[in-house]
C-alpha cells in the first residue's frame, strides 16, 4: 500500500514537503488518542530489549537524528515501534538552515542527499518542549543530538556546544556531540584531535550524569577513527555513533548528470552500508565490550540490523529507508529481528557468524 502511495504521490512531491506531510501525521498520533491503539500492532517483542547506557531500550532499532529536528514527534515515533528516538541536530542558536531545495531522493540507489544545515528552533525552545515530554511516563528512549550554530565561529565552538549541553542534558536520556555533518562550514574539522579533545571534555562536564556519545563521519581514515576511539575512552565518554552521512558519490546508480545537478550535501541510505559496516567493526575492535556503539548508515531490513548487531553494534539507527519503506518500517524490522532470534534458538547451527 505504501509503495503504491509513494510511487503515485509522494515520489512526485518535493522531498522536504513529503517529509513534512508524513511528519504531521506521525505527530498527530498521540494527539488524536491513536498512539496506544497503533502500539498494539507495532510494539517490539520483549525478546528484543537491550540494556545499555544505564537504560532499557525496548528494541535495538531507533530513529537517527535528522528525522525529528526539534522533538515534536517523539511520542508518535515511539508508537510506531522505534526503540529510541534521537532528535536534532539542535544548536544553541535557532537557525533556518540552508536555502531550499536541500533534500533530494536518489530512488534507484535507495538513498538521499541532504544539505539541510541544522535547521532547528534552538536549544531553549527544544528544552521547553522536551521538559514537557520528560514528564510523560510513556515515551521511547530519547537521545538529543547537538551541533555548532552557524553564526558561531569555529574557534568559539566549545562554548556553543557547552551551552546546548547545559540546556538540553537535563531532558535527554543520552546526549550526542555531532562534529561530523558535512553541511556546516568547518564542523568536520572539529573531529581533529586537537579540537575534539577540549570540546568533548567541556561537554562531558556540562552533561553531568547524562550519558555522552560522539558521532563521527564515514570519511575519516581508519587511523583517525582509532584515535577517536582512544580519546573517547580517555575522556570517559559512554559511546560512539558511527556514522554520519558521506560526501562520497562512489558507486551510485544515478546518472552523473543528476548527481552533479544536486550538488553538495551528505549522502545517506544504501550506498553507505558497506563503509558504515567497516567503521562499526573498526570501532568495536578498539573499544571495550561494555562501550556503547551505535551503527547508522544503509540499514533497511531486520537482517541488516542483525548484521550490525553481529558485527558489534549495541544499538542500530536508521532514517533514509523510512522514506522508502513507510510508517510501518520499524514494525517490519522488529518483526524480522524477532523471527531471526527465534530461528537461531531453534537452529543454532544456522546462526550467522558475520
Amino acid at each position: 500500500m505504501y509503495r503504491l502511495l509513494f510511487s503515485l504521490v509522494l515520489s512526485h512531491m518535493d522531498p522536504e514537503d513529503a517529509h513534512h506531510l508524513a511528519f504531521r501525521v506521525i505527530r498527530l498520533l498521540p494527539t488524536l488518542g491513536l498512539g496506544r491503539l497503533v502500539e498494539r500492532f507495532t510494539a517490539p517483542d520483549r525478546s528484543l530489549e537491550v540494556e545499555t547506557l544505564g537504560l532499557r531500550f525496548p528494541s535495538p532499532f531507533g530513529v537517527a537524528a535528522g528525522f525529528d529536528k526539534d522533538g515534536h514527534a517523539v511520542s508518535g515515533l515511539g508508537h510506531l515501534g522505534f526503540g529510541h528516538v534521537e532528535v536534532g541536530t539542535i544548536t544553541a542558536v535557532a537557525q533556518p538552515g540552508n536555502p531550499r531545495p536541500r533534500l533530494f531522493r536518489l530512488v534507484a540507489d535507495r538513498a538521499l542527499v541532504n544539505r539541510m544545515g541544522f535547521n532547528n528552533g534552538g536549544a531553549d525552545a527544544a528544552a521547553g518542549r522536551l521538559s514537557r515530554l520528560s514528564r510523560r511516563s510513556h515515551r521511547p528512549v530519547l537521545g538529543v543530538n547537538i551541533g555548532k550554530s552557524r553564526v558561531t565561529p569555529v574557534e568559539d565552538a566549545v562554548g556553543d556546544y557547552e551551552r546546548s549541553a547545559r540546556v538540553l542534558a537535563p531532558f535527554a536520556d543520552y546526549l550526542v556531540v555531532n562534529v561530523s555533518s558535512p553541511n556546516t562550514p568547518g564542523l568536520r574539522g572539529l573531529q581533529e584531535l586537537d579540537a575534539l579533545a577540549p570540546l568533548l571534555e567541556t561537554v562531558r562536564e556540562a552533561a553531568g550524569s547524562t550519558p555522552l556519545l560522539v558521532k563521527i563521519a564515514p570519511d575519516l581514515d581508519d587511523a583517525e577513527i582509532v584515535r577517536i576511539c582512544e580519546l573517547a575512552q580517555q575522556l570517559r565518554l559512554d559511546g560512539i555513533i558511527a556514522t554520519n552521512t558521506t560526501i562520497s558519490r562512489d558507486g551510485l546508480v544515478a546518472a552523473a548528470s543528476a548527481i552533479e545537478a544536486i550538488g553538495a550535501g551528505g549522502l545517506s541510505g544504501a550506498p553507505l552500508a558497506a563503509r558504515s559496516l567497516e567503521v562499526l567493526r573498526l570501532v568495536r575492535a578498539n573499544v571495550p565490550a561494555e562501550f556503547c556503539v551505535v551503527s547508522v548508515g544503509g540499514v533497511e531490513t531486520g537482517a541488516d540490523v542483525q548484521r550490525r548487531l553481529d558485527a558489534g553494534a549495541t544499538l542500530v539507527q536508521g532514517y533514509s529507508a523510512f522514506i522508502y519503506r513507510g510508517p510501518l518500517w520499524a514494525r517490519q524490522v522488529n518483526r524480522e529481528l524477532a523471527r531471526l532470534r527465534r530461528s537461531r534458538v531453534t537452529s543454532p547451527a544456522m546462526a550467522s557468524s558475520d
